[in-house]
């Protein structure tokens, strides 16, 4: 009952899409294999097991967002650079928010090194150095920028501003507009 054509990587962006489509925490081998109408057995010789999965598709999402966020970045610095880079992450993790809800996971040291998440941390620190920033303050300000953009999109995700008449847009253009203030006057 094996389906030809199976590999880790088609297995990997379908269970990316299905993160997108079910949420992330719903996306098992099982409901895999029920996708290519397959046993289960018949995944396991192309990934581990569901963890093995899930971390794919976490590195699926890294390396899609840091791809997306580069073309972003292009050309750009200070204030404009900022604006492109978390316009970048927020419309990712509007468009896809299982592979958003992927990469929030905790990987292992080698993982982690291995993928695009330092491809992101170094893309954030070339926004710093274009305000002056040189570390500790970099590494505060990269931790205080990803902590404002994970808070504002997931508060938006779960509809955490609905209740309001101000919309989401209108606050997320001020946020931008104060962190860009902050790092332009970051307390030496």
């Amino acid at each position: 009952m094996t389906r030809a054509g199976l590999t880790a990587e088609r297995l990997t962006l379908a269970a990316a899409e299905l993160a997108d489509e079910v949420g992330f925490e719903n996306v098992t081998v099982s409901a895999l294999a029920r996708h290519f109408r397959v046993r289960d057995a018949s995944l396991y010789s192309h990934i581990r097991n569901a963890q093995d999965l899930r971390i794919r598709v976490a590195l699926l999402a890294l390396a899609e967002l840091a791809d997306r966020v580069a073309a972003a970045l292009a050309g750009r610095a200070g204030k404009d650079a900022l604006v492109a880079f978390a316009n970048a992450y927020r419309d990712y993790a509007k468009r896809h928010p299982g592979r958003y809800a992927a990469m929030q996971q905790e990987l292992d040291p080698e993982t982690a090194a291995a993928s695009a998440g330092p491809r992101h941390a170094e893309m954030t620190r070339a926004i710093l150095r274009g305000y002056q920033l040189s570390e500790p303050d970099q590494t505060d300000a990269v931790r205080m920028m990803h902590s404002t953009f994970h808070g504002f999109v997931s508060l938006e995700r779960t509809g955490g501003f609905r209740h309001h008449p101000r919309t989401a847009d209108a606050s997320w253009s001020r946020t931008l507009d104060a962190l860009d203030t902050l790092l332009r006057t970051w307390p030496r």
